[in-house]
């Protein structure tokens, strides 16, 4: 009696896990469907933009959250997009490239691939003057013809919290990947009150790329406030994507990729000045050099 019990118990658990399989294999299905969906309805908006590359950037705010969404074809074949884009140690590399970003490093732990970050000032800081934040690390697909990496923190800084990195890729061709990067977080009254006070003193003249209207004399109106600080934030982590892949298509040492990056990455934002300019080149480069040393250190 036993014997047959644990027969079909095992038949019963195998028929869960290849439901499983075929679920998690459709979801991927359906999710390379829609991101090709979504390359297909914005043809016109790629091909011509403010951005003068084939990138499209959306913005939406709530009374609770804010997300920013860019979408990008980018010159990488898709093999190599997703090998880049599947390890949290290269992520680590990434998002350290933002000038905000003092320090990551991403670790093996009981509950999987944690990537520790300090964020803060955009001029050099002592890492116990900048915020900690804890990314939970999530290869979520990875097929022949999708991927999906996902970072989520449950708080950050002055009451901030479900901070989520989305990236998601598809094949072009031999040649090309079609990206979306997605970047929101949850904010509360503390958060709200703090950056109200920050756009209205330090970042009062501070821009996103939206253009909401005309000023009187036809000048455009970009979006500004919290949607202008995520549109900024988000092209940010767009372009260390970009600059990330870049600086490896061709071999180097370590030092001379992180240094390609670095100058990439810091070119490609001086394309879009009024919205992302803070500091000089060399500002920038001298920072970051001291803040990799400390983070190896680390």
């Amino acid at each position: 009696m036993m014997n047959k019990f644990l027969v079909r118990l095992l038949f019963a658990v195998s028929l869960l896990a290849c439901a499983v399989s075929v679920q998690a294999q459709s979801t991927g299905k359906s999710a390379a469907a829609a991101l090709r969906s979504k390359y297909q309805s914005l043809q016109e908006q790629l091909k011509s933009n403010q951005f003068n590359r084939p990138v499209y950037l959306d913005s939406t705010q709530t009374a609770e959250d804010v997300v920013g969404d860019v979408y990008s074809v980018v010159n990488y074949p898709f093999k190599t997009t997703r090998s880049a884009l599947s390890q949290a140690s290269n992520w680590c590399e990434i998002l350290f490239l933002h000038l905000n970003v003092k320090y990551c490093r991403a670790a093996q732990e009981a509950n999987g691939n944690v990537m520790t970050l300090y964020v803060g000032k955009k001029t050099p800081q002592a890492l116990e003057d900048a915020y900690r934040i804890d990314y939970q690390f999530r290869l979520a697909e990875a097929t022949p013809d999708y991927m999906e990496a996902l970072m989520t923190a449950n708080a950050g800084p002055l009451g901030t919290s479900n901070y989520r990195i989305m990236l998601e890729a598809i094949p072009l061709g031999a040649n090309r990947s079609f990206i979306h990067v997605k970047y929101s977080y949850s904010y509360g009254l503390m958060a709200k009150v703090a950056m109200q006070t920050y756009l209205s003193t330090l970042g009062s003249s501070k821009i996103g790329f939206t253009v909401e209207g005309e000023d009187e004399s036809g000048k455009p109106l970009h979006v500004a406030g919290l949607r202008g600080a995520m549109e900024r934030n988000t092209m940010r982590y767009y372009l260390a994507i970009d600059a990330y892949l870049k600086s490896i298509k061709a071999p180097a040492p370590a030092n001379e990729q992180l240094e390609r990056r670095l100058r990439e990455w810091f070119r490609s934002t001086e394309q879009y000045a009024p919205q992302l300019h803070e500091i000089t080149q060399q500002q920038y480069l001298d920072m970051k050099r001291k803040e990799y040393e400390r983070q190896k250190a680390g």
